[in-house]
């Protein structure tokens, strides 16, 4: 089976590709390495089912393949307000020409969509029927309702055309491949306890997340594109672990062994006070929930960062 990964350099997508190869796939990674990285897939790169082409999914892509994962988007607020044009065109347009390219190759296809179209959620934990508390022309908007357009075009070719879509709304995921500068918080957590800097919490560190370890969350999507009779649905893939992050600042410390302060910046405009998955449809559809402890993940994503940080240093003497 022929499989193509959008955002197949970036963080999920690197994973993606690797899983998939790993049990006999042939897989065409496309990336245009707005912020996605080749060396995330450079052990890749020589493998004879793999193939990488640079290439913008807003421009038109001719290829026949048998599954479609539609994971290109920044997916940071670092990312998207570096790139919040092309966020809204790469889940608008770029999901119409994957749509498109669905439909002509009879292809299976999920759209990555995000915990984001919750918006701050007035409801908790998130299910899959709340329709969101966004804002539509704040400054997370071209992620937010970038996604939630892909969500709807996605239906309409579910319902016009008959196209076998899936939707994941993927909540926090952290592990190895995280760009250390994205902004988001594990990877800042780490990289400056590792540093031996501050670690800036933005509000007073009492909102929730919750975080699932890149792993698991492959295993998700893979169920939800592979298990037959799923078209049209949604469905929330995420850990329902609830943390603070004033928890996940303490939990960091303590795994690096690096004692450094906590200082508190104001809140971020529009960032959710509480964010935590209801995975029943999960469960029942796909027999699918997380399996990777926190402190697991946080260790072995301290580990990477380590592994990291220790080769720039060497390129920097």
């Amino acid at each position: 089976m022929r499989v193509l990964v959008t955002g197949g350099a970036g963080f999920i997508g690197s994973h993606l590709c690797e899983s998939l190869l790993g049990d006999g796939f042939e897989v065409i990674a496309v990336d245009n390495l707005s912020t996605g990285r080749v060396d995330n897939v450079e052990h890749l790169l020589s493998h004879p089912r793999f193939q990488f082409v640079h290439h913008d999914v807003t421009d038109e892509l001719d290829v026949q393949v048998d599954a479609i994962y539609h994971l290109a988007s920044p997916a940071s607020p670092v990312g998207y307000r570096r790139f919040p044009i092309e966020t809204l065109l790469v889940n608008s347009l770029g999901t119409l020409r994957l749509l498109e390219l669905a439909r002509r190759s009879g292809a299976r296809f999920l759209f990555a969509s995000t915990s984001e179209v919750y918006g701050d959620p007035l409801v908790h934990p998130q299910r899959e029927d709340y329709f969101g508390n966004v804002n539509p022309v704040g400054p997370r908007s071209c992620y937010d309702e970038g996604k939630r357009f892909g969500e709807a075009l996605s239906m309409e070719f579910v319902r016009t055309y008959h196209v076998d879509v899936r939707i994941a709304r993927i909540f926090n995921t952290y592990g190895p491949r995280m760009d250390r500068d994205d902004g988001r918080v594990m990877p800042n957590f780490i990289t400056r306890a590792l540093n031996g800097e501050p670690i800036e919490i933005y509000g007073d560190g009492r909102q929730t997340r919750s975080f699932c370890y890149v792993a698991d969350l492959v295993r998700g999507l893979r169920l939800l594109m592979e298990r037959d009779g799923l078209a049209g649905e949604v469905v929330n893939l995420g850990n329902p672990d609830e943390r603070s992050v004033l928890e996940l600042a303490e939990l960091v410390q303590r795994l690096c062994g690096r004692s450094v302060p906590l200082v508190f910046r104001p809140p971020r405009p529009d960032d959710p006070i509480r964010r935590c998955p209801d995975i029943t449809r999960a469960r029942a559809l796909l027999g699918w929930e997380p399996r990777v402890p926190l402190e697991e993940g946080v260790q072995e994503t301290i580990r990477y960062y380590r592994h990291r940080l220790a080769g720039i240093a060497s390129a920097d003497e």
